[in-house]
């Protein structure tokens, strides 16, 4: 072959472009059935569809949710790690009912909690923390306004997580992981008051006022208060409960 034509083929093979490199499939990813289970239950427990001390219908339940026992099983187990759910040997699963008594000390912890964790957030929180904190809140108002208890419910469950996250304090947020799974279902009854739904969202929007300034020292305080008047409202309609049954 001349030199001229040999140039020019190594001309061409450079110029060729370079095969595609395809970029391996990206895996369907669908969550555990038990993730699912214990999604659904919980909101159950939580809206009081399975009553506080109801025994749990496996047969029954599997039915409602299609599934089998097995992921409804795990879903329980997860459950009870959050207490709100007590597993009894050789007799099965009941909704958990917490006294009176306990609940106080629990909303008596949270408080303390998510008011130091409130503290540390208005010194430590980024521009970009302070914008999800101002997103959640106007979520909540819209919520509200819609009047969705169970989607208000999720999104301030959200709000008060974003809070302790932005204390940047691990231990603290161990701690309100594990105080506010026991309180969940509590929670949710605050909300049944519609004259503390309407205080709550307000209380929020002070709460975040004081995070915008910086103002640790109020912004501990609104959250101490936020959450004990919750636990008050608790309270107060466990007792009228337990008035009634006694007449």
């Amino acid at each position: 072959m001349a030199a001229s034509s040999i140039a020019k083929a190594v001309l061409a093979e450079d110029r060729a472009p370079a095969p595609e490199v395809e970029a391996p499939p990206v895996p369907i990813r669908r969550r555990p059935l038990h993730d699912e289970a214990t999604e659904r239950l919980r909101d159950m427990i939580v809206e009081g569809r399975l009553a506080a001390g109801e025994w749990i219908n496996e047969a029954d339940l599997c039915h409602q949710l299609q599934i089998s026992r097995t992921p409804l099983r795990e879903a329980l187990k997860v459950l009870a790690t959050e207490g709100l759910i007590e597993l009894v040997p050789r007799r099965g699963a009941h909704v958990a009912q917490p006294s009176a008594r306990a609940l106080a000390d629990l909303f008596e912890a949270l408080s303390g909690i998510e008011g130091l964790a409130a503290e540390f957030a208005a010194a430590r929180m980024s521009a970009a923390d302070l914008e999800e904190l101002r997103q959640l809140q106007t979520r909540i108002e819209q919520r509200r306004e819609a009047r969705d208890r169970l989607a208000y419910f999720h999104d301030n469950h959200e709000l008060h997580l974003a809070i302790v996250r932005c204390a940047g304090n691990a231990a603290i947020a161990d701690i309100h992981a594990r105080l506010i799974a026991r309180l969940r279902r509590a929670r949710y009854q605050g909300t049944l008051s519609e004259a503390r739904w309407s205080a709550a969202v307000e209380e929020h929007a002070q709460i975040l006022a004081a995070l915008e300034k910086r103002d640790a020292r109020l912004a501990g305080q609104l959250m101490r208060q936020h959450v004990a008047r919750t636990g008050d409202i608790v309270r107060r309609s466990m007792d009228e409960g337990a008035a009634g049954r006694a007449l």
